[in-house]
This record gives structure tokens, sequence and C-alpha cells, in this order.
């Protein structure tokens, strides 16, 4: 039942991002409403996936990073509908129901014999849940500096089109990028530190130097250093934008290397 109501919600996202993808170079508002409801019912389908998965997880089987991607992705439409329900910004499905989808797309194409998250993940859904809101911070970031990126082309190209009038203003889009790094890096710290205490716990050291732990300290030391830069020295605008991009690469290489890593402990 949990594996029907996962393929509902990914097709259901895959037509709503290209419901989002029609309104943002139509002039049509009536899609926006289409492709939120789209949204909105697969996120009830991923909800209950997840819910599943929940209830039938146990000490034998603890979450697996497949598991932790399609929580990401349900994080990821969790704070699109919010911040649509705040703010109105209509166009912003159309860059995060695709990074969900790929987040999901990536968690079914991990095999069934996939193992669980090493024993530093295996406390409990803690330690997933505190990286993952982190992560879906900067994943905002990420999409609110591409956003600002394209908007600032258009209006230095003078191209006044259908999508320069649904993206948000550049001050909007400043505010968004920095308030989301604020908020993920506290997350993600805390979820580094309760990783490390479970490596402890189960291995006897707090880091062992993985390429995905060494990837994870990188991450942070780059937002940090980000986050530093935008409150104390004034980083901001279009060198923000940039920065954040790169910094969201470094997350995803750092997600690249537990699933590499995963699929070469089956072979």
């Amino acid at each position: 039942m949990a594996a029907v109501c996962f393929m509902i919600a990914l097709i259901l996202y895959i037509v709503a991002t290209v419901s989002f993808l029609s309104y943002s170079l139509r002039r049509s508002e009536a899609l926006s409403n289409v492709s939120l409801s789209i949204t909105a019912v697969g996120f009830a389908f991923h909800t209950i996936t997840l819910i599943m998965r929940m209830t039938g997880a146990s000490s034998s089987s603890p979450p697996s990073f497949s598991d932790a991607l399609s929580f990401f992705s349900w994080m990821i439409i969790l704070v699109l509908l919010i911040v649509e329900f705040r703010h109105r910004i209509h166009v912003l499905g159309s860059f995060m129901v695709p990074l969900a989808i790929v987040s999901l797309i990536s968690a079914a194409a991990l095999p069934e014999s996939e193992p669980t998250l090493q024993p530093v993940f295996k406390t409990l859904w803690f330690h997933v849940t505190l990286s993952m809101l982190g992560t879906v911070g900067f994943a905002v970031a990420f999409v609110a500096g591409v956003m600002y990126l394209i908007q600032d082309r258009l209006l230095k190209s003078k191209q006044f089109n259908v999508l320069y009038s649904k993206l948000p203003a550049l001050d909007f889009l400043d505010h968004l990028n920095q308030q989301s790094i604020v908020l993920g890096f506290p997350l993600l710290t805390l979820g580094i530190v309760t990783g490390a205490i479970s490596a402890e716990l189960a291995r006897g050291s707090y880091v062992s130097w993985n390429p995905e732990q060494t990837w994870a300290v990188v991450t942070w030391l780059f937002y940090f250093v980000v986050l530093l830069g935008r409150l104390t020295i004034g980083w901001r605008a279009k060198r923000a934008a940039y920065l954040t991009v790169v910094g969201f690469a470094c997350v995803i290489l750092t997600l690249v290397g537990v699933l590499l890593k995963g699929h070469s402990a089956l072979s």
C-alpha cells in the first residue's frame, strides 16, 4: 500500500510540475490553482506513505537513505505550501516541485535490498529529521538565489515578459534567501552534532572522516562563512545568490556520496 501511495504522489508531482511550468510561461492565473491543487493531493498521498513507513519501522528496520530522501522531498512540498499560503507566490512551485521530484526518483531508484543507514543514522529519526530540515532550508535558499539571478538578468536586459511579472521582487528574494540560511544552518548543526554523538555511542568515534561526513563538514563550513558574511560584512543580493547556488551543490555532492556508497556496499 505504501508503494502505491508513493507512486501516486510521484505521478501527481510530475503532473503538477508540468502545470506549474505552463503557468510560468502563460498569463492564465487559473493554472496556478490547478497546479497547487494537484500538488496538495500529491502531498496527501506522500504523507500517507511516510506515516506507513514510520509506523512500520522498528529496531530491526530503521530509517533507510531512501526514507531520508522521501522525507526531504516531503519537507520541500510542505515549505512550498506554507510559503504559498502566506505569500501567494505561485511561480515558486515551478522551482521547488522539480526538486522534490528529483529526490523522490532517487529514493525510488534505490534497490529493495539497500542497506539501512550506517550506525551514525540508526539512533532514531531524530538525527535524520534535523539534517534534512537543515538541507531543506538550504534548498529554499538555493531556489531563492536562482529566482533572484533570473529576475536580475531579466531586469538588466529589460525583458519584461510573463516570467518577469510572476517572479517576486528582488528584495523579497534576497530576504527569503537570508532567512532560509538562518533557519537551515542551526538545524544542520544540530543534525551533525547528534550524528557525531550517535557515532560515538555506536563505534566509539565521533568522526570517521568518510566521504559523506567530510562533505557534510565542508558544507557546514561553507554556509557558516556565507551566514557570517551576510550578518556581519553585509553580503547581499547577487553575491549571496551565487554563493547559495554553490553551497547547495556541496549539499548535492554529500547526498550523492551517501547514495554511491550505499550502491557500492551492494556490489
